[in-house]
């Protein structure tokens, strides 16, 4: 009966995985619930802290306590309840990294020795007992002191349950190798790209048997971009969901191969070959996401055309500068209408109206049947958030729940307490009734957005406590979540 209770708890848990307040909250209750729930929050060492690696050197084994004492490394931390190295399930040991550093501060020895050596024996704890890890992140070169490499491909062996991997092109051909002997499951896989692309990577990939997130980050242009060639081309056609950002160094048609795809995003400086892609058919694409500068909107209508129709979601990133010096006037009034016409089905979505275009603005709030979400630019040329709250009160439809009100420069607000008023008290009469999420996008402190003012402030805040608005967020432009140059 108490295993029983102690798995039902575990179930109700993992919903609160991303709420880190309650689940510790949840680990003061009573021993039973403190287990369950710690196990949950020591799964992802990207969630931990400069105190949660103080707990952790108290649990290295003997054996590293000795090496940090015989080189005058003093532990000070107790014995902790659990041995929490265990609960790991994915290692970043990119914040290993960041966390001893911060650790070694007016540390002696010399802050490099501590950091180098500290850093060591947690990565050797983790890879020693914990062979169930999930997921393994790192961007930096690891070096482990004791036994650098032979050490650290040897406990390679431990990670047949790999399910996800980011890591830099550069890293050694005999690293992907023992990985693809070992790791033939990932499912999702990130590289960073620069100038050099390892031979094993190739391997690494063409062993694969379940992959299906794909994320791609070219920071420099390869030395030989035939290679990253062949590494795009290995790809299997199991692949649901793909990211490429930052630069477009090869041809976008080999995109066209991954007829499975459910999520395609594309972040780039610059598109030159867009149009290979505006035939493609994804007859299960459902959501599209194109950051920073986009291609021309006679090709992403076209691709619409073909591939609307399933679209859940779709992002275009807008920056103004940027679009009046590539496609100079082109404004997106054409592509919004094709979006109440081929995309019958979309539920979030993101885009700029002019203010020339509040008509359209209405049609795609009467005739997307489905929208939940909208985010509007509400700065230049774009209609105000005044005009854009009318148009959501008297044309969007009953499922619609969320707005995301995007400001990029001063004086752009136009809003005044009593309008933002009569918006949620609109809101508040809406049949059926649903509560409200309103998000801000903004960053600088001078910026007019629709926060600034205090009487608004103190509107939402009210409504807040009656329950209409459900969500209110003030977010910046790198927010991981909303942000516009979310990297």
């Amino acid at each position: 009966m108490s295993q029983l209770f102690a798995d039902c708890l575990n179930e109700i848990f993992e919903y609160l995985e991303n709420d880190m307040v309650t689940l510790h909250s949840c680990l003061l209750v009573n021993r039973l619930w403190c287990v369950v729930s710690v196990r949950i929050l020591w799964r992802d060492t990207r969630n931990y802290n400069v105190s949660n690696f103080r707990t952790l050197i108290g649990c290295l084994p003997n054996e590293s306590k000795e090496i940090l004492s015989e080189n005058g490394i003093n532990i000070t931390s107790k014995s902790p309840m659990f041995n929490y190295a265990v609960f790991c399930k994915v290692l970043s040991i990119n914040k290993v990294n960041r966390m001893i550093k911060k650790l070694s501060k007016n540390q002696q020895p010399s802050s490099w020795t501590y950091e180098r050596i500290v850093r060591d024996e947690i990565c050797k704890m983790f890879m020693n007992q914990n062979s169930s890890l999930k997921g393994l992140i790192f961007f930096e070169s690891l070096n482990l002191s004791m036994e650098p490499r032979d050490y650290c491909l040897e406990k390679l062996k431990n990670l047949k349950n790999l399910s996800e991997l980011h890591c830099n092109s550069r890293n050694s051909p005999e690293f992907f190798f023992r990985l693809s002997k070992t790791c033939q499951n990932i499912s999702i896989l990130e590289i960073a790209v620069d100038r050099i692309i390892s031979n094993g990577l190739t391997d690494l990939i063409s062993f694969q048997k379940n992959l299906k997130c794909f994320i791609i980050k070219q920071y420099d242009k390869p030395k030989d971009t035939s290679s990253l060639s062949l590494l795009l081309e290995k790809l299997p056609n199991t692949l649901s969901k793909l990211n490429l950002s930052r630069h477009n160094y090869v041809s976008l048609s080999f995109i066209a191969n991954f007829t499975n795809l459910k999520e395609l995003e594309l972040s780039f400086d610059y598109f030159e070959d867009f149009e290979k892609l505006q035939y493609a058919i994804f007859p299960k694409l459902q959501s599209l996401k194109i950051r920073r500068r986009y291609p021309k909107i006679e090709l992403i209508i076209k691709f619409l055309e073909n591939n609307g129709k399933n679209l859940r979601e779709f992002y275009l990133g807008d920056h103004e500068d940027v679009i009046r010096k590539i496609h100079g006037n082109n404004n997106k009034n054409s592509l919004n209408l094709v979006i109440a016409i081929f995309c019958p089905n979309i539920r979030k979505l993101s885009t700029g109206f002019e203010k020339n275009e509040l008509e359209t603005l209405k049609i795609v709030l009467n005739d997307c049947k489905y929208l939940e979400s909208i985010r509007l630019c509400c700065y230049r040329k774009y209609l105000s958030d005044k005009v854009a709250l009318e148009a959501i009160i008297n044309y969007s439809q009953k499922v619609f729940h969320e707005l995301i009100l995007e400001y990029l420069t001063d004086k752009e607000s136009k809003l005044l307490p009593e309008e933002l008023e009569s918006f949620l008290t609109n809101w508040k009469n809406r049949i059926p009734k649903r509560s409200l999420s309103l998000v801000v996008i903004t960053e600088e402190i001078h910026l007019n957005s629709l926060d600034k003012d205090d009487e608004n402030m103190k509107i939402i805040n009210n409504y807040i406590k009656l329950g209409i608005i459900k969500k209110f967020k003030i977010v910046g432009f790198h927010d991981k979540e909303y942000g516009i140059w979310k990297v």
